[in-house]
């Protein structure tokens, strides 16, 4: 691969190259994209939906939106590091394209504010639950009428893949979806493979999967003009974008560090057991005096945790340019923190925060309330789509279909494509719109 190719600016719709020497500078391509994220409805439902503690009602705790914003922050730092070091490695992309070092941080900086712009109400919890509606629930008796990757891409139902679907698909009067660069499209996918075959190979681009049947062909128009290396002959599969290791970086500094944090002022850690972690991350960088001054937990943790993200943002940068031209040729296999001397730092911290915070009685609780919450919402839509397009529908069924945007489309003759888009409305829910919904559905609200 080459970054020649890899920072395309084309978008959907364009019929000519994009020269990057031809940019207005006060309106820069990269830039826009991260423009059209953050005022997407989808982008802000993320106010409303789970990071760490479902439903909270405190300051302290991060929704998918702050955090969002977090990781863009981290991931304009590793891009513009990134891309100075690139720039000075190949002078031709300046001297020649007209690329800057700001170019990398605006790609990374949008790709990591889309990152969890698929996920569903209620965390990782609720892809599981949609999945788990079509492995044990009603939905698998449709397992018979679908194909095995279709039936995949509903029972391992992915927030990658209902991101990037977010962000391509067309409807009426927003062909292509929110139309971003495909150099940003490029560093969003972090697994760029359909949900079949699971898991082929150890590399972190098959830990996952990025793309739904119902968008192959737009991800494969994208793969080709970012000249992405095909990596299976068998199944749509590609090497990732080079800048989402960047873009997975961001994401794994700040869910490692700041979950932590939460953790900590929500009292869910013990603030002397959390402070010797942090500190024997960045024990050699601490500025004590200035450590002894600060008279609070939160001043305490806040210092400690911008030390941390700063120490692993130069770390991440440096084992990317370590590997380079291993994650040039798709021959990469881990995530650039695999690889860090912090390691065993970055897995005590993740330990804790998994017994203390993933699996609080808070977290937990709520979770299984969201797991009947999304199936009665699947169920009573599922039923609601196929009766109606089988001329079938009760007069509730038809009530319950007004209250569908008229952006969702329902009517698909295939079956698949009538199952993804329930899924994708249900997963667009924000955590309190969820909860309203079934609560007018049994009847609890007016």
């Amino acid at each position: 691969m080459t970054w020649e190719e890899l920072l395309s600016l084309k978008r959907f719709g364009d019929t000519n190259k994009r020269l990057r020497k031809e940019q207005d500078e006060t309106r820069l391509g990269f830039e826009v994209d991260y423009d059209r994220i953050i005022f997407s409805s989808e982008f802000r439902s993320l106010q409303d939906k789970t990071q760490v503690i479902p439903l909270s009602q405190t300051d302290f705790a991060h929704t998918r939106l702050t955090h969002s914003l977090e990781v863009s922050v981290v991931g304009r730092s590793l891009g513009r590091s990134v891309g100075k070091k690139i720039l000075e490695k190949h002078p031709h992309l300046y001297s020649v394209l007209g690329y800057q070092a700001n170019d990398f941080g605006a790609i990374v900086a949008a790709a990591a504010l889309a990152h969890d712009i698929g996920n569903p109400p209620f965390g990782h919890s609720g892809e599981k639950a949609i999945g788990e509606y079509f492995i044990s629930g009603n939905g698998k008796h449709f397992k018979s009428e679908l194909t095995a990757k279709e039936y995949e891409d509903l029972c391992r139902f992915e927030g990658n893949a209902n991101g990037f679907k977010i962000l391509t698909q067309s409807r009426e009067g927003r062909e292509g979806g929110l139309r971003l660069s495909y150099a940003t499209l490029g560093a969003f996918t972090k697994y760029p493979k359909e949900s079949l075959p699971q898991k082929p190979t150890s590399h972190i681009a098959d830990k996952k999967y990025g793309v739904f049947q119902s968008e192959l062909s737009e991800f494969k128009a994208i793969a080709k003009e970012l000249g992405l290396n095909k990596r299976s002959d068998d199944a749509i599969s590609y090497a990732r974008h080079p800048l989402a290791y960047l873009v997975e970086a961001a994401d794994d500094i700040c869910y490692t560090i700041i979950d932590f944090e939460d953790g900590i002022n929500l009292g869910l850690i013990q603030e002397e057991f959390a402070l010797e972690y942090l500190i024997k991350l960045v024990k050699d960088s601490i500025n004590s005096e200035k450590y002894y001054q600060l008279t609070n937990t939160h001043d305490r943790i806040s210092y400690l945790r911008a030390l941390a993200i700063g120490r692993l943002i130069n770390e991440a940068v440096d084992i990317f340019m370590t590997h380079e031209d291993a994650i040039l040729k798709g021959e990469f296999g881990s995530s650039l923190l695999d690889k860090s001397k912090y390691d065993a730092q970055i897995n005590d911290i993740i330990k804790i925060s998994i017994d203390n915070i993933y699996q609080s009685t808070e977290v937990v609780d709520k979770e299984i309330a969201g797991y009947e919450i999304i199936k009665t919402l699947l169920d009573t839509y599922i039923s609601a789509v196929n009766n109606c397009y089988n001329n079938t529908a009760s007069n509730y069924d038809k009530l319950i279909l007004k209250g569908f945007p008229k952006t969702i489309k329902m009517d698909q003759d295939s079956l698949y494509d009538r199952l993804i888009s329930v899924s994708h409305y249900v997963s667009l829910l924000s955590d309190s719109q969820a909860i309203l919904s079934y609560k007018k559905i049994k009847g609890f609200s007016l």
